[in-house]
């Protein structure tokens, strides 16, 4: 279960915002919502008609010149990019138009063995196929040894970059970076291809027409790849670069949208984000991402159509792969369900594909709503991947733990890590003992609703216009409304029962909300149960009449008091990990005969969930969470109940003879702390 935190937008904001604009009231309470106080910081967020001249961001003007003075001369050039979406689009732009302009020009993408950024084999390597002078785009601000390597061959190096720089610049002839200390830049969270991008107009005098018209989609694609803020430029880039892929005359890209199902169909930031750039980042997961780049500057559809398929090869193998690590952490949960009461949950295994188990980390952070680390161990060494959220750091814990680590990076969200895999161990211990030191209550991850919806806003025409907030992602996503106190009148079965529909009654509305991915027989509420939802709400089109479309994102039974849930979740993995509880804390979580006969009498025979069971003993007084689950593990440890961690799930098992309560161990031991 997840924490939902459903905002009330301030009526002053919302009138504020309305004042003098023609937004209608529902946006207008999401923008209030969203921190947003008068029609001012709403146009600043929504208004963005162009990029700021490119020749504001430092070093631009040098950086253009040592281009075009390079493509005058006859000077090898080398764009240096990055193996993954943003990186490879970027290679594509500056190198496209490097090609255009005449440069002798070639262009390298590390794999993704090599490791992130410069190193000393690539330039060498360079070097030895004549380059001059090397551009990087989406790396090398931090590459301060790789620079002087550069300076001492006589090469050149200019720098565009877009992530976080150290206090010491590497020593290049450019430094383009908006994040440096001294950019003049209005917006600096342009992802590496929109920073190319605005190389190119530099190079072409600081006009951006020529730049957007041929390179427009592809900063779009990588700005919504690379989770970089929709704000400023960056959602202008966006919207343009949607109108331009839907009229894109590229082979490579014709190819892609075809291989992912979107010929025809309307392009939205999801349509990127799920479809084209998990495509383009397999190339450089499961094959080389140099496919990825010929793909985007493919002139011929017969190639692009090879490359396409090829890309749809190892995107599908990277889904099969990511698939076997899930299963492979699934039986570790079974033979040891502690790993997953821990504060940051650590797994790891041998020869996990190193280009995956990030995806597959940030998939079980969401199904547990906990810090997550994988190590994929290869002989002696060992990678991992680390995601986090809230006040829980990645990169400070790994800072903390930096003693068992040969090499660490990343920022609070995601890190990276390389380290002898005799170190696994130890390295797992001192996560969890930094987890405990630092985060004595681990942050919950929360689902932010936008506000509540009563049954009269459910409108077509005021659901429609949140369209104008489109487009949606990182810094502006998708709005979602709780819906509370509807009854639950009936689970309808969809595509032959992949999906549910939950018929409810909203008030006086009958509404039909869609439940993707779960069956109707794995909804953990009941026919006649009062619930609450968010939901995701949009307008589609069915045999050419207007509907809502509500899409379910979470639910529960209504009347649940999360916070209490939450500190006796906390409680029960405490007491799971043996750490210290109170006596009085003891005495509250041991549950009584009576209440251990009521629990085990309300278990059915067909799996269900935790959180659902807990949903159905909400009349039993002095019931918590902890007591629930010790009940549970009492029931499991006589042989009456089994239990799976994986899914969160239990079910009765028949006897046939009575069985004494009083004969668990884990009982006896509750009653034993309570009573000291």
């Amino acid at each position: 279960m997840k924490k939902w935190v459903i905002h009330q937008p301030s009526e002053d904001a919302v009138k504020n915002i309305r004042l003098g604009s023609d937004l209608p009231t529902l946006c207008a309470q999401v923008l209030a919502s969203r921190g947003m106080r008068n029609v001012q910081d709403a146009a600043n967020f929504l208004q963005c008609d162009g990029l700021a001249d490119p020749f504001l961001t430092a070093d631009m003007q040098e950086a253009a010149d040592q281009l075009n003075r390079a493509i005058e001369n006859g000077t090898r050039i080398c764009v240096y990019g990055d193996y993954d979406c943003d990186g490879v689009t970027a290679t594509a732009i500056l190198y496209s138009y490097l090609l255009e302009m005449g440069a002798d020009v070639t262009y390298c993408i590390p794999e993704r063995e090599e490791g992130y950024g410069l190193n000393e084999n690539a330039i060498r390597e360079m070097q030895q196929d004549g380059v001059q002078l090397i551009v990087t785009v989406d790396n090398g601000i931090t590459a301060i040894e790789e620079a002087k390597l550069i300076r001492s061959l006589g090469m050149t190096l200019v720098i565009t970059d877009h992530h976080q720089p150290l206090e010491t610049l590497p020593e290049a002839a450019a430094v383009v970076d908006p994040h440096r200390a001294d950019d003049g830049s209005p917006f600096r969270y342009l992802c590496g291809a929109g920073v190319a991008l605005k190389l190119v107009a530099a190079m072409d005098g600081g006009d951006d027409t020529m730049a957007l018209e041929q390179f427009g989609e592809l900063a779009a694609i990588a700005t919504v790849a690379d989770v970089v803020e929709l704000s400023g430029e960056n959602r202008f880039l966006v919207q343009l670069g949607l109108r331009l892929l839907a009229n894109t005359e590229r082979p490579g890209l014709l190819a892609l949208l075809e291989r992912a199902g979107l010929t025809g169909k309307p392009f939205t930031a999801s349509s990127i984000a799920f479809s084209i750039a998990p495509r383009i980042n397999a190339a450089g997961r499961f094959g080389t991402p140099d496919t990825a780049v010929r793909l985007l500057l493919s002139e011929d559809s017969e190639e692009a159509e090879a490359l396409a398929q090829e890309l749809e090869h190892h995107n599908t193998a990277r889904k099969e792969e990511e698939l076997e690590i899930l299963a492979q952490i699934e039986v570790q949960a079974a033979e040891n369900p502690m790993l997953l009461k821990q504060r940051v949950l650590v797994f790891a295994g041998e020869n996990w594909h190193h280009g995956v188990i990030g995806i597959a980390a940030s998939r079980l952070q969401d199904r547990f709503g906990k810090p997550v680390i994988l190590i994929t161990i290869t002989g002696d060494q060992a990678r991992g991947s680390m995601r986090s959220f809230g006040s829980f750091s990645s990169f400070r814990c790994l800072d903390a733990c930096q003693k068992y680590l040969t090499r660490y990076g990343g920022h609070p969200g995601a890190g990276g890590f390389s380290l002898a895999a005799d170190q696994v161990t130890a390295f797992r211990d001192a996560v969890q003992q930094y987890a405990a030191e630092m985060h004595p209550e681990m942050p919950v991850m929360a689902l932010e609703a936008d506000r509540l919806l009563l049954p009269q806003d459910l409108t077509i025409e005021g659901i429609s216009g949140l369209s104008v907030l489109a487009p949606f992602g990182e810094g502006n996503p998708v709005p979602v409304f709780a819906l509370c106190h509807a009854v639950l009148q009936d689970l309808v079965p969809l595509s032959k029962g992949v999906h549910t529909k939950l018929k409810i009654t909203y008030g006086t509305m009958a509404l039909d909300l869609l439940l993707f991915r779960v069956k109707p027989e794995e909804v953990t509420l009941r026919c006649g149960m009062v619930c609450d939802f968010l939901i995701n709400a949009e307008v589609s089109s069915y045999q050419g009449r207007s509907q809502l479309s509500l899409i379910v994102k979470d639910y529960r039974k209504s009347g649940l008091k999360q916070a209490k849930y939450f500190a006796a979740r906390h409680t029960y993995e405490q007491y799971c990990r043996n750490e210290p509880l109170s006596v009085s804390f003891y005495r509250a979580i041991t549950p009584s005969r009576d209440v251990l006969a009521e629990i085990y009498r309300r278990i059915p025979v067909t799996e269900i969930s935790w959180d659902g069971l807990f949903g159905t003993l909400q009349d039993l007084p002095q019931l918590n969470y902890c007591k629930m689950r010790l009940a549970l593990d009492i029931f499991a440890q006589l042989g009456l109940v089994q239990q799976n961690p994986w899914t969160e799930q239990v079910h009765r098992i028949p006897v046939h003879e009575k069985v004494d309560l009083q004969a668990s161990a884990l009982l006896q031991e509750l009653q034993k702390k309570g009573a000291e």
